[in-house]
């Protein structure tokens, strides 16, 4: 029985939320949508300073999150199951935050109440990306490599 005094991220693991409630979770900072390479000798995960075609840098948000997967075919879907796989989701990102067992971000929208403090806290990557639009090819992404941009981002 969950304790209706606790919010639900306190007292439900992440596989008993409903849709809404794990949506909710998402913080809006938009680092799941930069594009990535994994370098293939050491599995290393690059992030870019570009964003998916799809991604509003202006909202810092997908512009068609409902059909992204029609537009995007190789955009992840996270899931209570591949989450496990997904460690190169950024440390501050609330799904891994509580898969670690770790409590929200004091920034997080769902605690603070405010939409805007992920990007005071200097978490989202509004107004850090270019599109992939721009590019013309998809591997030139990685002139715009940027480790930074997922270096310990908003971690407690």
């Amino acid at each position: 029985m969950t304790d209706p005094r606790k919010p639900f991220w306190e007292t439900k693991s992440l596989r008993q939320m409903d849709k809404a409630e794990w949506e909710s979770l998402c913080d809006g900072c938009g680092l799941c949508c930069l594009i990535r390479f994994e370098d293939e000798d050491t599995g290393e995960i690059i992030p870019t300073r570009v964003h998916c075609r799809l991604f509003d840098a202006e909202k810092c948000q997908c512009g068609d999150y409902a059909n992204r997967k029609k537009h995007v075919p190789d955009c992840i879907k996270l899931t209570p199951d591949n989450i496990d796989h997904l460690m190169w989701m950024p440390k501050s990102c609330a799904y891994r935050r509580l898969h670690e067992g770790r409590s929200l971000a004091d920034w997080h929208p769902l605690v603070s109440g405010d939409p805007e403090s992920v990007h005071r806290a200097g978490v989202s990557i509004r107004g850090q990306t270019i599109s992939e639009a721009s590019l013309d090819e998809p591997e030139d992404a990685i002139e715009f490599e940027a480790p930074d941009l997922l270096a310990e981002r908003g971690v407690d």
